[in-house]
């Protein structure tokens, strides 16, 4: 069974990701809202419900690996594939992450490969400007697999980011951002935060 908007926000604000104030995105960009979904994954049994309904989100889509970029996106690759596992009777993809490189992109590491024509999911946990996920099927590409789409939590960019394949998210929201120059919360004076800092 499917959780309403409703119900996924009250998820989200139960484990405390949802938050109001004046952030600076990994973008680089300001906003006053923010998803602290790394603290979704503090709680079990509240991510197996999201990660259920992402599940859903690719019945009848083949899935054989579901890759997410470290961090974040390791408990996210993990629960969602065994989530497909379920679904599909216990048979279901592995779950593999990328790392950041010293150059500051994203690369498979501990020997992992993948095969060509390997049908990946790529998960993030959010997506604003669609950056991370971008590096991370960048790290990916080498091997020739099929991106058969990318699923997130929430989809900040309201539809906007275009990943060359189908971006399915339970929440779709337009969420203000502006460059550090125009920010009207930095005019305003409101303390800024690294929430990920």
């Amino acid at each position: 069974m499917s959780l309403s908007r409703d119900e996924i926000f009250a998820i989200l604000t139960e484990a405390g990701v949802y938050r109001e104030g004046h952030f600076v995105l990994t973008s680089g960009r300001h906003s006053g809202q923010f998803f602290l979904l790394p603290h979704l994954f503090q709680f079990p049994h509240l991510t197996e419900r999201i990660c259920a309904d992402l599940a859903a989100l690719w019945d009848g889509v083949e899935i054989d690996t579901v890759v997410g970029p470290a961090t974040g996106g390791i408990v996210l690759a993990y629960e969602v594939a065994r989530q497909l596992a379920i679904r599909r009777g216990g048979q279901g993809p592995r779950a593999i992450f990328t790392e950041k490189t010293e150059e500051g992109k994203m690369a498979l590491k501990r020997q992992w490969t993948l095969q060509p024509g390997e049908r990946v999911l790529m998960v993030e946990d959010a997506v604003s400007t669609g950056g991370s996920v971008v590096k991370a099927v960048e790290a990916v590409t080498q091997y020739g697999p099929s991106i058969v789409g990318v699923t997130c939590i929430a989809d900040r960019s309201g539809g906007a980011v275009d990943f060359g394949a189908p971006l399915r998210a339970l929440l779709t929201l337009q969420v203000e951002s502006w460059l550090p120059e125009e920010c009207p919360l930095c005019r305003d004076g409101v303390p800024l935060v690294k929430p990920k800092g």
